[in-house]
């Protein structure tokens, strides 16, 4: 029952990108796939090198764009894609690459992400994806933020608008900004913890007064310990600043200006009819009746 109802989640006719059960199976590998590229050194031994992930990461962008590619033709394939879906996803995703730069990541500050919370919310967890991947892409055209780290951040954030998506449908009003609230908190430490394990194995001499002597990877070492290093190292550098910088800007972002766009976003996802397909051979009507109706 659990995953009936998991699959009727994702393929609801009211979402801007319909999943069937085959592009959940894709969406479902990418994710596995992409989280292994997160946490695979602490699975295997690996010496630091530098600080960053060096040949490996060009080769993680080339493979998140065809899997992209492949949820954008399965969705095509399924029906689940249309012109509409599309030019909604372009202007979402314009809006995300220009708020961006309101925040550029200083203290924490970001100003991509509650926007993202509230289109996965309404346009479901398939659309959410996208947009993520494609967000985050296009104000790193726009702000020069284009590099190694790029391909975990366009996973990251695909994640944080698949999630939007999947939350419960049925609550609303008041309780549905709460939610959304605690969601935006969640994502933003969620978001710092994945962003530094990307490159924390590769961190060389991590040095604080400590009881282990360092907070820096070691290779051979138990998962456990690692993650406990990591866990110290995330909290002295991230967690207190630009995570909580973060959750703070998503909070008052959704909370200020959440209700509005949440409407905005609903009475375009209503006039556009997502999943409804034209129809055609409309019987004649009487100019008197035609008008009637129209003015109705």
């Amino acid at each position: 029952m659990t995953a009936v109802r998991a699959i009727r989640q994702w393929g609801r006719s009211d979402q801007a990108v319909r999943v069937g059960p085959r592009s959940a199976l894709v969406l479902g590998l990418a994710s596995l796939a992409g989280l292994m590229m997160f946490v695979w050194p602490l699975l295997v031994r690996v010496e630091p090198q530098s600080m960053q992930h060096g040949p490996d990461a060009p080769y993680i962008f080339i493979g998140i764009l065809p899997v992209l590619i492949v949820v954008v033709l399965a969705e095509l394939s399924e029906g689940g894609m249309d012109s509409k879906a599309l030019a909604m996803l372009g202007v979402l995703s314009a809006i995300n690459a220009a708020l961006r730069p309101l925040g550029a990541g200083t203290a924490g500050i970001e100003t991509v992400f509650f926007m993202l919370v509230l289109s996965g919310r309404v346009f479901g967890a398939g659309f959410g994806f996208v947009l993520g991947c494609t967000s985050l892409f296009a104000s790193a055209l726009l702000t020069a933020g284009v590099g190694p780290w790029l391909p975990f951040q366009m996973l990251c954030s695909a994640w944080i608008g698949m999630g939007a998506g999947l939350l419960p449908r049925r609550v609303t009003g008041k309780a549905e900004i709460a939610m959304l609230v605690g969601y935006g908190i969640v994502v933003a430490y969620v978001f710092g913890f994945l962003m530094n394990l990307w490159f924390w194995p590769f961190i060389t001499g991590a040095e604080v007064p400590y009881h282990d002597g360092h907070i820096s990877y070691v290779p051979g070492d138990p998962v456990w310990e690692n993650l406990h290093r990591f866990a110290v190292f995330t909290l002295l550098t991230s967690t207190a600043g630009w995570d909580t910088g973060r959750a703070i800007t998503n909070t008052i972002a959704i909370l200020v200006v959440g209700p509005a766009v949440l409407a905005t976003l609903r009475r375009a996802a209503r006039k556009a009819s997502y999943g409804v397909a034209p129809t055609f051979g409309t019987p004649f009507l009487p100019e008197g009746e035609r008008r009637h109706r129209m003015a109705d």
